[in-house]
């Protein structure tokens, strides 16, 4: 099986290339839903995460356009934490409640801000969701497994790690909001948001979307989606058009 390895400045310019590769390189696996899927191992680094444009519209499934902020919102600040018990978890209940099977609950971002504060060159700043004791007999277990964070050159460096990656239809508004969490920890200790690395162990998309996959990377390649791709400002505006 190949690798998806992507370098790229911006987040829209990332995520696209990611989709190229992946045409030309994944290979088809059965996965446990009864349908195949195209799948590789990735790795995608975004040199400057916060670089103009940011938004990508296709990359925002979410069932409105305002859904990209509500998913944002779900992780850094918890607006769907109140769903745990009948979701089993949310990336920032693990990340920032991590309960432990004595009852014991750690905020690991926390953690991680006075770790970096006091040790900016640490190698031990880092947050887990998975739970062995839960996640192993879960249908459905968290697929964001690891974050670590590291300060370089005065900029928080983040390598975000995932089990599996829905590279369609979630990776782009995935990057989008761990970023956001990403300058979260770098404002909370006093730096510049630095690289975004974003490893998949299985970057996949599903059978049921192939033609959608496949007609969408031809679109990449022949250069007719940069008009999707909008900056924060713009994004903004459409927001409140809508709102109109």
């Amino acid at each position: 099986m190949s690798v998806v390895f992507v370098y790229a400045k911006s987040l829209p310019e990332a995520w696209e290339k990611s989709l190229v590769e992946l045409a030309k390189n994944g290979v088809v696996i059965d996965t446990e839903y009864n349908e195949k899927s195209i799948d590789a191992p990735a790795f995608i680094v975004v040199e400057e995460p916060f670089s103009e444009p940011r938004i990508h519209l296709k990359g925002i499934v979410a069932g409105s356009l305002k859904g990209l902020l509500e998913y944002v919102d779900e992780v850094v600040k918890g607006v769907h934490d109140h769903l745990v018990e009948k979701f089993g978890y949310t990336y920032h209940e693990r990340l920032f409640s991590y309960r432990l099977p004595n009852g014991v609950i750690v905020n690991q971002i926390e953690k991680v801000i006075e770790k970096l504060k006091k040790v900016p060159y640490t190698r031990r700043a880092q947050a887990i969701t998975w739970q062995p004791w839960k996640d192993l007999e879960t249908e459905h277990p968290p697929c964001l497994q690891r974050m670590w964070f590291r300060v370089v050159n005065n900029k928080l460096v983040m390598h975000v790690h995932m089990r599996s990656n829905d590279a369609l239809k979630a990776a782009y508004m995935n990057m989008y909001a761990f970023t956001e969490l990403q300058k979260y920890v770098a404002e909370s200790i006093g730096v510049d948001v630095g690289r975004y690395i974003h490893v998949a162990d299985s970057y996949h998309v599903y059978e049921r979307d192939w033609k959608w996959f496949n007609a969408f990377v031809e679109q990449i390649e022949r250069g007719e989606t940069r008009s999707r791709w909008k900056s924060t400002a713009e994004y903004m505006k459409m927001i409140q058009l809508l709102k109109q």
